[in-house]
């Protein structure tokens, strides 16, 4: 238990022979295992009840996934593919005022943003691809939806900057029972991140109601 690397079991049976030895040594009485031991219980435990509370939650019914379906146009019906090229610029830089004005002017390109960015030593990648409207950020695809064929804009993640140059966009539209499956398994993803949201509120005020001397 000195920080020495170990090597790993190689197989299942090989990790019961290891712990039935460790047990005949009581190297489960240790103070070290002992701590281990009660970390991964707790650990377990947890997983154990969010994954019950999960299994609770309601199915989406079929007038939800209706609903979404039409209060979404721009994700489904009216669904494009966008070709972009993107630098990405961690938000650690701030550079954002300057970024903007190399974007606005006619005639900027991608490639005097990214040597402008090099001279400076600023962190970034330039990547290119296609992407699907399900697969672009809200918040980024009112302003994606808006852009014309070699435009180029400047916009901001909570992790980064982004410098995007729209190359393409087509129409790809999803009929609602093509989108079925993606939005049931949006709202069921949903759904368990409010129940949990909730249900964590509810233990931290349950906990302080048991403490009140605390935290004054």
């Amino acid at each position: 238990m000195s920080g020495q690397n170990v090597p790993p079991a190689n197989s299942g049976a090989m990790t019961v022979q290891l712990a039935a030895a460790a047990l005949a040594e009581r190297l489960d009485r240790t103070p070290a295992v002992l701590q281990a031991l009660e970390a991964a219980k707790t650990e377990t435990l947890a997983r154990a009840y969010l994954e019950e509370l999960a299994h609770s939650q309601p199915e989406p019914s079929a007038v939800e996934v209706r609903q979404y379906y039409a209060a979404h146009p721009e994700l489904f019906a009216e669904r494009h593919m966008y070709t972009l090229e993107q630098i990405d610029v961690p938000r650690t830089s701030d550079i954002a005022a300057a970024l903007r004005e190399r974007a606005l002017p006619p005639g900027a390109s991608l490639e005097a943003i990214a040597d402008w960015l090099r001279a400076r030593d600023v962190p970034h990648s330039v990547t290119r691809g296609v992407r699907a409207a399900d697969r672009v950020p809200l918040e980024l695809l009112a302003r994606l939806q808006a852009m014309r064929e070699g435009e180029l804009a400047v916009m901001e993640t909570a992790d980064s900057l982004l410098i995007i140059r729209m190359v393409a966009q087509r129409p790809a539209p999803l009929d609602e029972a093509t989108a079925t499956p993606l939005i049931e398994q949006f709202l069921r993803q949903r759904n368990w991140e409010q129940a949990v949201g909730a249900e964590l509120r509810r233990l931290r005020v349950a906990a302080r109601n048991e403490s009140p001397g605390e935290g004054k």
